[in-house]
């Protein structure tokens, strides 16, 4: 998300830091040039004026003029000015009072509201430990309520038992009274779409809501269609009520004009971004961060807590002790590529290291992709075990039975194994700096659990 937007700010920020004292002739030309990029983004023309104007006032400021490093000044008023316009903090969901606390779920048909209320009942079912129930209202769409409820077998998450010709006001208020009385903290409603905004649909979604009286009503769209998703955003919030956003399939918006017009439209906070079709890759939503993002400063934050979700800082820990003494392994790799493949998509990782933007080209280059971290950990599987742990017993022989046995040629072999030498090398080189007292110059610091190797590359 954001690429296009973040690679053009970067262009205009780069020259601007470059200058030294800066005119005010210099930042009106920035900001022209930010005002397209904005534009280009999708993001609505109202809230592109809106934001020039904002940083223009300040960004031309005696303070901006006095500064040791005026370029620097301005991308610290584009990032809080991004950050006031995305909302300045971050606004949980509101499932903390009286149990049951109702939560429903609104939107338009195919926008991603079931697959979202099934990934909000994990969270809140694994992080904040609320029992949850899940309840579907879709009684149009084929085996829409079958789906739920696979979700939640799948998931170890309860759902509402299914009574078929019930309509969505009783199973409401159905699932309320389960709420109630098995003890839920939570009650997720999840209502049914159409393909585009009717009255019909916005009755019955307003029925629904007075019958539970909702504590949130969450609105559920695709980041994808850009401003119309926004549209929607306004109608839902204009004709129903609506408490927060829902922003799904964000990793395939490159442009991201959506989630920097939901709030200023509709006034609502965004409070989970969809990063991707597993249960866990949901987000919750963080101006800071996503401004960081946009200026090409990564999300370090970010990046941790999708590591902390799957490696414990005690495992954590002892492999890296292990491999700064230099016994770092074929298996030690092996899991390294496990626990990425767990973490999501690679390219999405790797947009959250700060300063990853200015190699994009050498990153297109060495081609990471998530197939090709399944076909090296493939390789290594196809190992024996007292292979995995001595690299050097991998003769010719050994490496065509491998590529047979992993389904790939034995340049592929030979590739993950010379990439594991270098890993080795370096391992054994942090080692001798660590001990010493000095660390090599330029020596990344990889997130804990990333074991201090580099994401493979082909």
């Amino acid at each position: 998300m954001f690429e296009g937007l973040t690679e053009r700010l970067g262009d205009v920020f780069d020259k601007l830091k470059k200058r030294g004292a800066l005119k005010e002739a210099d930042v009106s030309e920035a900001l022209r040039e930010v005002r397209v990029a904005l534009l280009e983004a999708d993001v609505a023309l109202p809230v592109v004026k809106d934001f020039i104007a904002k940083v223009k006032v300040a960004a031309v400021g005696e303070d901006v003029v006095r500064s040791i490093t005026p370029g620097q000044m301005v991308v610290k008023i584009v990032h809080d000015e991004l950050v006031e316009m995305l909302g300045a903090e971050p606004e949980p969901l509101r499932v903390h009072g009286n149990p049951p606390n109702v939560v429903m779920m609104v939107g338009l048909q195919g926008s991603g509201k079931t697959t979202s209320t099934a990934k909000i009942a994990a969270r809140l079912t694994r992080v904040d430990k609320k029992k949850v129930l899940m309840a579907s209202l879709d009684i149009y769409r084929p085996a829409a309520q079958q789906q739920l409820e696979q979700l939640g077998d799948q998931n170890g998450l309860a759902t509402l038992p299914i009574v078929f010709g019930e309509q969505p006001v009783a199973i409401a208020k159905r699932a309320l009274k389960v709420g109630r009385t098995e003890a839920y903290d939570v009650v997720i409603l999840d209502t049914a779409g159409r393909l585009h905004i009717d009255e019909v649909l916005m009755k019955e979604v307003a029925d629904v809501r007075d019958a539970v009286d909702p504590g949130e009503t969450l609105l559920v769209t695709d980041a994808m269609t850009g401003q119309d998703s926004v549209n929607v955003a306004k109608e839902f919030a204009d004709k129903v009520g609506i408490s927060g956003i829902v922003l799904t399939r964000v990793d395939g918006d490159a442009r991201g004009g959506a989630a920097l017009s939901m709030k200023a439209v509709t006034d609502k906070p965004i409070k989970f971004l969809g990063v991707g079709e597993k249960i866990d890759e949901l987000d919750v939503f963080d101006a800071r961060r996503v401004a960081g993002t946009i200026l090409g400063q990564g999300d370090v934050v970010g990046l941790v807590e999708r590591v902390s979700q799957v490696v414990e800082q005690e495992d954590a820990e002892k492999a890296a002790k292990k491999m700064l003494k230099g016994l770092f392994t074929l298996e030690d790799m092996g899991q390294q590529l496990g626990q990425l493949r767990q973490m999501g998509d690679i390219k999405g990782l790797m947009s959250m290291i700060p300063g990853i933007g200015k190699a994009k080209k050498e990153l297109e280059a060495a081609n990471i992709d998530d197939k090709k971290i399944a076909q090296q950990q493939a390789v290594i599987q196809s190992m024996t075990p007292k292979e995995r742990r001595n690299a050097r017993l991998i003769n010719g022989s050994r490496r065509k039975r491998i590529a047979a046995g992993s389904g790939t040629s034995v340049q592929e072999v030979n590739r993950l194994l010379k990439q594991f030498t270098t890993m080795s090398k370096m391992m054994k080189k942090m080692g001798k700096m660590g001990k010493s007292g000095r660390m090599p110059p330029g020596m990344p610091q990889m997130p804990p659990g990333m074991g201090g190797g580099t994401p493979p590359f082909k």
